[in-house]
């Protein structure tokens, strides 16, 4: 099988369902759990946006034109609370009112321990999923991206807001009472809550008391103690038996491979 690599389809089961993708072709992954499969890289790049070949991804996927001029491509994308659209600078005003305003979710999550991050209703629960979470919860509904990033700042005064991708895939992680952790920031972090509520208006964001916590489980055989990164513009094959799958990486005894990170890399799949 053969196409453009994109990032991995996930699906909230026990465990999580993983499919590949290599243009329109859909792979199940879970079922090669244990057995011997091999990426090969075309030397064939195609921006994820405009279709066009380029000679470098930039972004996890995009061509420089695309990466230079798309706002999801900004910095505000990675730091919300420095929203562009918010300052009159957006380069994609009609984008961001799709896509920045409306409703985004703070969340605290544990993959390689505690951390906050934000993330649109529709990309509940694939965002925890793509991060490597074992456990997430919603905590405060927001009404749009900036805010949200707003009140995520004010949470990671107290807590990280980023997950160790090396002790995430080695599967070092405790469990952690969220809703505890939830109470206690949230009660810590009030006065600044407050006064993003006074700037913004009552309505601007919404606690969320009652949200379920979400347990995720990854199909994995063994989790590596040492790890070995594949890079496809090194070395162009990647080989070896799939013994897990998380977030967006696939396990190999040889080494493990960031799926997301060569989306738009042209790729022959076998087993």
């Amino acid at each position: 099988m053969q196409g453009q690599l994109s990032k991995m389809q996930v699906r909230l089961e026990q465990p999580v369902q993983y499919e590949l993708l290599l243009g329109e072709q859909v792979i199940a992954l879970n079922p090669y759990l244990g057995k011997r499969i091999k990426l090969t890289f075309t030397g064939k790049i195609t921006c994820i946006h405009c279709g066009k070949l380029t000679k470098k991804s930039f972004n996890q996927g995009y061509c420089y034109p695309c990466f230079a001029r798309l706002a999801r491509c900004d910095l505000c994308i990675m730091k919300p609370e420095t929203c562009h659209y918010a300052h009159g600078t957006c380069r994609e005003p009609a984008w961001a009112e799709t896509h920045c305003l409306q409703d985004h979710y703070v969340y605290l999550a544990n993959s390689s321990g505690i951390k906050v991050g934000i993330t649109r209703q529709n990309q509940i629960p694939t965002r925890w999923i793509d991060q490597g979470a074992v456990q997430a919860l919603a905590i405060i509904k927001a009404q749009s991206r900036h805010i949200s990033g707003l009140l995520e700042v004010i949470i990671a005064q107290h807590i990280s807001d980023k997950t160790s991708w090396q002790q995430m895939l080695k599967h070092k992680v405790t469990p952690i009472d969220l809703k505890q952790q939830r109470d206690e920031l949230l009660a810590v972090c009030q006065t600044e809550l407050t006064s993003v509520s006074k700037q913004f208006g009552d309505n601007s964001f919404t606690l969320l008391p009652n949200a379920d916590l979400i347990s995720i489980n990854y199909p994995a055989m063994r989790y590596p103690d040492k790890l070995k990164s594949f890079n496809l513009d090194v070395n162009p094959i990647v080989e070896g038996v799939l013994e897990g799958i998380k977030g967006q990486y696939l396990l190999l005894d040889s080494g493990v491979i960031n799926i997301r990170k060569f989306s738009g890399y042209e790729i022959v799949f076998l087993s």
